[in-house]
């Protein structure tokens, strides 16, 4: 048995979920500053329940180099300030054209899209002013928060997350093979995942091999995290998904099922869990959370 196996995950999720909400709550601005509509926009799709699994990756990729998670927060926070802007901006009539996000409707449909789409501005721009605010991590040296900030500028660009979206709005309706869709996922959903876990294994003080082998089990949950989304968009419940099922076949977008089938696609994604534990075996017990992530990733319902 894989020692992570009986690790209390359940718990931690939850008990880090909490820490980085009340984090959130304290560095934004609240929904009374002018104009409080745009706030109130934010503040909605930031607290709609999402897992926050982004910005814990950053927390635990820096306790597993032996860094304090406290320090860590105002990075993680950013980080889940851009994974919202980007689910804002994804469920625009323009994109994605969903009305339902976590079990609500989504921001334009509450909001209006002109507001939505302001909502989703302010929370990428937030997200770089809060990496800027040294007084809120004294101890990090300021060349390593320079390199972090670069690194999720990249990851969340058009050579990162906007880019892969940008790949994917292309793709729809056309034929597109094995190797467009893996670089597809890379870049829409596996670069913000994987700067999460080198953001803060960088201010944690991580090794070169330590940041490459968490590097490497962040590329390999990346893609099984997609893999996973893609399948429970064929067979996941809409009530656990909080959103509507079958909606990437409806528009036509190009899926790890589409491609594989839906065995394939799991044995896929199973393959490339076994190879993120692989690339922790040289880390200890700091390293059991992600490990139990890994694990984690493929067996979610929502």
């Amino acid at each position: 048995m894989n020692r992570s196996e009986g690790f209390p995950l359940k718990g931690y999720l939850a008990e880090r979920k909490a820490v980085i909400d009340r984090a959130l709550n304290g560095y934004l601005p609240g929904e009374g500053n002018d104009p409080p509509v745009l706030f109130e926009a934010v503040r909605y799709s930031l607290f709609a329940g999402g897992k926050r699994l982004r910005p814990i990756l950053c927390l635990a990729a820096g306790e597993a180099v032996g860094g304090n998670s406290e320090a860590l927060l105002p990075a993680a926070c950013a980080l889940e300030l851009i994974h919202t802007y980007s689910l804002i901006h994804d469920d625009l009539p323009a994109m994605d054209n969903d009305d339902y996000r976590r079990g609500r409707l989504t921001s334009h449909k509450v909001f209006g899209e002109g507001i939505a789409i302001l909502a989703g501005d302010a929370l990428l721009t937030e997200a770089f002013r809060l990496l800027t605010r040294r007084e809120l991590m004294p101890g990090i040296e300021p060349g390593r928060l320079l390199a972090v900030a670069g690194e999720i500028a990249e990851a969340a660009g058009g050579v990162g997350m906007v880019g892969g979206q940008a790949l994917d709005v292309r793709s729809e309706g056309e034929q597109v093979d094995l190797e467009t869709l893996h670089r597809i996922h890379r870049l829409k959903t596996g670069a913000l995942i994987r700067v999460s876990l080198r953001a803060g294994a960088i201010l944690a003080g991580a090794s070169e091999t330590e940041l490459a082998s968490l590097s490497d089990y962040g590329r390999q949950i990346g893609l099984a995290f997609q893999i996973a989304d893609d399948i429970l968009n064929v067979e996941g419940d809409r009530t656990s998904l909080g959103k509507e099922t079958g909606s990437d076949a409806a528009r036509g977008k190009v899926t790890f099922p589409a491609l594989l089938g839906i065995d394939a696609s799991r044995a896929r994604a199973e393959a490339l869990v076994i190879e993120a534990l692989g690339s922790l075996a040289s880390f200890g017990e700091k390293a059991e959370p992600l490990r139990a992530i890994a694990r984690y990733i493929t067996a979610r319902d929502s």
